[in-house]
């Protein structure tokens, strides 16, 4: 199982690497391109938007043909679009194949973290997802770099090296035993009835739309507030550094002390560290502020995953399906929080927007109370 661990980790930090590593270089295609925001907001959106798309197919490859074909595809998908980014001289092609990367990254997690769970004990699980996000955050951080090298040397060098690595993936993957296939033939508004499944999507749902939202705004008010580039990558570069850790650390946690306790303190933690955001009149005090929180919030990820995954177990579905379900929650909500975050700060204010996630997750942390006393009275009841 460690030997799979490290090799599902290897191929969602390479996946993350390659979707970040565009941050250094959009500016680049913008000016080449004379993209403006528009453009280079769909260049840079469009691997979400092949997550999206790809997510539900992920989801019946895996339920269908397993979870390492799936994975196979993914990375074959890969490999193809990092070459076609590498040597493409359109904008449109540089579209398309972030959008099949999207497609590949579905497939890749997907597959990835199904296989993974199919041969973890129950009472393990959090720790391989914490574990496997902790590589995903990792990979955020090593993707600019590759986006500043590409920049230097150019695209074709570094791009094709990730083809290979592709490659060498794929004959790792071919060599580990496929699982089972479980439960292909169950529908899926049976698992959307599971309350576990629903709970967790709606919980990584919410993370995803706070993310998707800070991702517009907090650079944008810190430039405001007079810092430098450096100094608002160093921001988002010690943040997912210390969610890094902080998530194989809360997998642990969530293994040996339940789902629950995770996300109600992250859920208000959230809550806070939202309302907190729209306050600070200073760049260092914003930057810390955001360093604390999204480690908060972000860690959510982990039993939220952890609970889809037990109610997959319930409905007797292909674990690769339950993440393919993940894939469409994260892509909605990161899409949905970049659109409608930047519309409503751009109508009213930054601070308008931060209020109306807080209350997003105080409406989840009231669901997550309420789900919580009724578990309780339920018990009570059965040994009265």
């Amino acid at each position: 199982m460690r030997r799979l661990l490290l090799l599902v980790g290897a191929i969602v930090l390479v996946d993350m690497a390659f979707y970040a590593a565009i941050t250094p270089l959009l500016p680049v295609y913008a000016d080449r391109y004379d993209l403006g925001k528009t453009g280079a907001g769909l260049l840079a959106g469009a691997y979400a938007a092949g997550v999206l798309g790809g997510a539900l197919p992920s989801g019946w490859l895996s339920a269908r043909f397993g979870s390492r074909f799936t994975v196979l595809v993914g990375l074959a998908l890969m490999s193809i679009a990092s070459v076609g980014f590498a040597f493409g001289r359109t904008v449109a092609m540089l579209d398309l194949m972030r959008f099949v990367q999207g497609v590949g990254g579905a497939c890749t997690w997907t597959g990835g973290l199904g296989w993974l769970i199919a041969r973890t004990p129950v009472e393990r699980r959090g720790e391989m997802i914490g574990s496997s996000l902790s590589a995903a955050v990792f990979g955020l951080l090593i993707g600019p770099v590759l986006g500043a090298v590409a920049r230097g040397v150019g695209p074709e060098g570094p791009f094709t090296a990730v083809a290979v690595v592709g490659l060498v993936l794929i004959a790792l993957a071919w060599r580990e035993p496929a699982p089972g296939v479980v439960g292909r033939d169950r529908p899926l508004t049976g698992t959307l009835r599971e309350p576990l499944v629903v709970g967790g999507l709606a919980l990584v749902t919410v993370s995803a739309l706070a993310f998707g939202t800070i991702e517009v705004l907090v650079p944008l008010r810190l430039d405001a507030l007079g810092a430098g580039g450096a100094a608002i990558g160093a921001v988002f570069l010690v943040a997912a550094g210390v969610e890094a850790v902080g998530q194989a650390w809360v997998g642990r946690v969530v293994d040996r002390r339940g789902r629950g306790g995770v996300i109600r303190v992250s859920l208000a933690g959230g809550i806070g560290f939202l309302l907190l955001l729209g306050v600070p009149g200073a760049a260092w005090l914003l930057g810390l502020i955001v360093i604390a929180g999204c480690v908060v919030l972000g860690v959510v990820n982990t039993p939220a995953m952890t609970l889809i995954s037990d109610g997959i177990d319930r409905v007797g579905l292909d674990q690769g399906f339950g993440f393919a379900l993940v894939n469409l929650a994260w892509a909605g909500g990161q899409v949905g929080g970049t659109i409608a975050g930047g519309s409503v700060a751009g109508a009213t204010s930054d601070v308008v927007a931060y209020v109306l996630l807080a209350g997003v997750c105080a409406a989840a942390l009231g669901a997550v109370l309420r789900r919580g006393r009724v578990a309780s009275a339920a018990v009570e009841r059965g040994a009265a």
